[in-house]
């Protein structure tokens, strides 16, 4: 069992790096979503799997549908990218944000108590999940579901209008 979790922290680990180290930004997007997949099989191996379920439906399938589409409906720049001094500034204040980030991660992982959680935790069906979103929060549902999609067709729209250059441009 513990050789399954290990195999799949490697994959998305590593997915998620090489999707970190791709210049092209459609590589980049493939290799995020068998980020999305190994941590969905993350949530599998948990015993979670309406949550799985719901990554692989939300972020396998729509949210890498809609970075693919904003990928695509970007204009690219046709400038070099130059990489001076600001540019290595930032990327070591990431790396420097990134370790800190795991270090904080890591001792919180150490100090978690694993054995003394699952005794009281609450067990509901995905039936009776789907009755309490599609019954209760059914309202809230929608509207969530609304306002994605005009975000969406918001931001396709941003994407896909053609903008000048320079100001001078301008009639």
């Amino acid at each position: 069992m513990i050789a399954a979790l290990a195999i799949l922290s490697a994959l998305m680990l590593a997915s998620a790096v090489v999707a970190l180290s791709r210049r092209n930004l459609i590589h980049s997007a493939l290799w995020l979503v068998i980020t999305w997949a190994g941590i969905a099989g993350f949530y599998l191996w948990a015993g979670a799997e309406f949550i799985a379920f719901a990554q692989i439906l939300i972020y396998v399938g729509a949210i890498s549908m809609v970075v693919l589409f904003a990928v695509l409906l970007t204009r690219q720049n046709d400038a070099e990218i130059v990489i001076g001094p600001d540019s290595r500034r930032r990327a070591m204040g990431a790396i420097l944000v990134g370790a800190v980030l795991m270090a904080a991660m890591g001792a919180a992982v150490w100090q978690t108590n694993f054995d003394s959680g699952h005794a009281d935790a609450p067990t509901l069906s995905v039936r009776e999940l789907g009755h309490q979103l599609m019954g209760t929060h059914a309202a809230a549902l929608l509207v969530v579901g609304v306002l994605l999609t005009v975000a969406l067709l918001g931001a396709t729209i941003l994407a896909a209008t053609d903008r000048p250059e320079k100001p001078e441009d301008t009639p």
